[in-house]
Formats: C-alpha cells, structure tokens, sequence
C-alpha cells in the first residue's frame, strides 16, 4: 500500500572536519577548501597513511553548555551527534524536550565508539605465552578497564544518548551497514514516518574511525591514499590517479516530519524527502558488483518513490535530477562502478547530470558520510549551487561524466536545483539512494 504521508526536513546539523556551522561549512564547501593533515591524536608516523580529515577544536561543553555534563562519557561519535542534533533540532523549532514524546523516534546509523587501548592491548596480549592463556593474569588486567568506557563502545549508545537528551521515546534504532549505515538511517526513518508509527524522526549518522584500529584495518585493506607527502590533494574521486580514499570524521542529523504534522506547527520546511531506495549486491563481501547493478537499483527505487522518471527532461531539454551526490570515494573500483550504475539509470542523460562527491574536501566519515552529504543537497536546493570535485585534474575514462572539476557550478540561470539524488554505498554490497526534492505545497 502506497501511504499519502509525505515527509519533510525541518532541521539539520553536522560535525565536520570544515567546521560545525551549516552556512559556514557549505560556503567552504563551494569555495573548494580541503581539510586533509597529517594525524594528531596518535603517532603514524611509521604507517603507510598517516593522515586524516580531522575534527579540530570540537569541545561538546562549548556547545551543549552545562547539559553536556552527563553526555561527556560519550565516545567521539556520540559527542558529534549530540552537537549535530543539537543545531538541527533548534533549526526544526522545537524546544529542548520533545512536544509528544512518543511521536519522536531516533534512528542512526552511528558507528562503534573507541577502544580503551591503554587497557585493551595489555589485556588482550600479555596473558598469552609459550604454556597457553593466563586466565589469572587476564583478570588481573580486565579489573583496569572502566565500565563506563566500555559501555560506550556499543554503537547503539549514541542513540540512547540522543532520546536522553531531546526526550525521544518512539521507535529508537541504530544500523551499521558501513558506508551505507546513515542514508539508510534516513530511508528508513522516513519509512516509519509514511507508515504511521512516528510524527518526528531524528534520523543521521556519526561516526569516527581516526583511531590506531579503525586505521589500520584500513590500511591492511589498502584501501586509503598513501600520499603523505601531500595530503590535501590525496581525495581525488574519478581522477585517473586516485589510489584510495582519505580517513574523516564527523556527524550529520536531520530532523524528519510528517507534512500536516510540520504545517500545524508553522515549521518553516527545508525540503521534501521523496524517495528511497535500498538494495544488496549479493556479490561479494570486499568487492561491488562489477555492472554496478546494486546501486543502480537503489538509485531507481528512490526515484520510482519519488514519482521521477530518469529519462525524462523538463520543457526545456534539462535532466528531472539537477545532482547526483556521489559516494564517490576516490578508490579505483567504487568511481568507475558508480559511474556505470549512473550511465545505467539515467541513459543518454547522463553526461548532463552533475555527478560530484564532496569527499574530495570532507574525506570519508563512513558510517556519518551518508547523512552529511544528505545536507550538502538540501542547501544545493536551497542556494542552487552545485559543490565541485577537487583534485580532478585527469578524468578517469571509465569515470566520465559531469563531474564539476575543480570549482562550484551556480545553476540558478537555469532554475536552480530542484531535485537530487544521494547514494551511499556500503563495504559488503549494500547499496542506498535517496531522493530530495524542493517543497512544493
């Protein structure tokens, strides 16, 4: 049954390694600034990738004031997510607690929080030796480890800190579906909304794997750039010479709500969210399907949602999608497999749909990434400029498309930016899209 409940964005926020204001953030974003540097908060300086797109300067008391006392326990991400929140939920209207708390859920796709190395590794490593396991001495270490610290490892604590913090009692859910996790987190929120099961939804992503564990893991992959010797020009999505993506950080949260439900409170309303898609390559768990059929399906369902055909024009010759935010990772495979999956959606149309991936400046936030970029095409609708691809000098022939090199494209001479699409892909073949179009009553 196709529901009649349509779902809008009232607010949104983000913790990112450009900074933590919308406006400011996304004027850095069209001016094509980099956030790329060498890592700080622990010594790589053996390893093959030693640097990151980092968050600098982030203090969640700064932000939060008094109220981030009991939060402060939080790993990185959740603290993210808190500030994110925060900004999307005073830009939606609301006050600090929820109007009807059981009509407000949470559902995220946050990532895991840091391991306690200092006593994990002493753990974990001395009690073997030559004669087996010394469970004697393993207990002796475990008694180190802080109970607080190790709870907040579980991913589904920042949640559990988010309905705490904005009294969310509804549905409260968290997925970890890697780099797909928080695009899925906002499709299925809005699911929920359309069926009926909540009138709010605080829905987004954080995460941050700038830890000695989440690099390294990485690195055995080789799936990050190796350029250390210039790690402000390391992202480089579609170009013939990328080699990896860059590590980054972050949060993005976005405040969802049922049409009526936004109208009868005089929310001002962002833009719509019209469609979504989700599918699995079943495939193979390190590599995409090489036809890129997963992501052309979710591309498909959450314009199928939306009410858009892809290969249609308006009157005027000009593709129904103005922005196709890519995944775009700068990793050999994932660019030229996304390129494929648009060629396969969009047809003849394709080279005249802007396809562009704002990781170039911002790195990689993994499960975060989603949600992120999810804002980067609301204020797209909203200014009608489209944020570049840095670091594209050599299009990659199996790339190929429109992929606004180097500097913004403002499209407001040609009616702005009415429609994208967001794909985020995840590491084991899930594949997400969705669908935002501008609020039209």
């Amino acid at each position: 049954m196709v529901s009649s409940r349509r779902v809008v964005i009232t607010g949104m926020g983000w913790v990112t390694p450009l900074g933590w204001d919308v406006d400011t953030v996304w004027s850095r974003l069209l001016r094509g600034d980099r956030s790329m540097g060498p890592l700080k908060r622990f010594d790589a300086s053996t390893w093959a990738t030693g640097f990151a797109a980092q968050v600098d300067g982030f203090d969640l008391r700064e932000r939060l004031g008094e109220r981030a006392a009991r939060h402060l326990s939080g790993s990185r991400s959740t603290q993210f997510a808190l500030a994110a929140c925060d900004d999307a939920w005073r830009m939606a209207g609301f006050d600090r607690a929820a109007p009807d708390p059981g009509a407000v859920g949470v559902y995220l796709g946050a990532g895991e929080g840091e391991v306690d190395y200092s006593t994990y590794v002493p753990a974990h490593a001395l009690p073997y030796s030559e004669s087996g396991f010394d469970i004697a001495r393993f207990a002796e270490l475990a008694r180190r480890f802080d109970a607080a610290k190790e709870v907040e490892q579980e991913p589904q604590l920042t949640s559990t800190h988010l309905s705490m913090e904005f009294g969310a009692e509804g549905p409260c859910l968290n997925c970890m579906t890697a780099c797909a996790a928080s695009t899925q987190a906002v499709g299925e929120a809005t699911e929920i909304i359309r069926r009926g099961d909540a009138e709010v939804m605080i829905a987004g992503g954080s995460h941050s794997m700038v830890h000695p564990l989440g690099m390294t893991g990485f690195i055995r992959l080789t799936a990050m750039s190796t350029r250390r010797d210039d790690p402000m020009h390391a992202s480089r999505p579609f170009d013939a010479s990328r080699e990896g993506f860059v590590m980054g950080e972050g949060a993005g949260i976005v405040i969802l709500e049922e049409l009526e439900h936004a109208r009868k409170r005089g929310a001002a309303i962002l833009c719509e969210l019209a469609g979504y898609g989700s599918t699995a390559d079943a495939y193979r768990i390190t590599d995409i399907h090489p036809d890129g059929k997963g992501g052309a399906g979710a591309m498909r369902a959450a314009l199928d949602q939306a009410g858009i055909d892809p290969s249609k024009t308006d009157a005027n010759g000009r593709p129904l999608v103005h922005w196709v935010n890519a995944h775009g990772t700068g990793t050999q495979e994932n660019d030229k497999i996304e390129s494929a999956a648009v060629r396969a959606v969009f047809g003849e149309l394709a080279p005249k749909v802007p396809f562009t991936s704002v990781k170039s400046m911002l790195g990689h936030r993994i499960q975060a990434a989603g949600a992120v970029e999810l804002i980067t095409c609301v204020k797209a609708i909203q200014t009608g400029v489209i944020p570049p691809t840095v670091n594209l000098t050599s299009v990659d022939p199996a790339c190929g498309l429109d992929h606004v090199p180097g500097e913004a494209r403002d499209l407001n001479a040609v009616g702005g930016v009415s429609v994208c699409v967001s794909n985020s892909f995840g590491f084991g073949g899930q594949n997400d899209s969705v669908c935002v179009r501008r609020f039209e009553g």
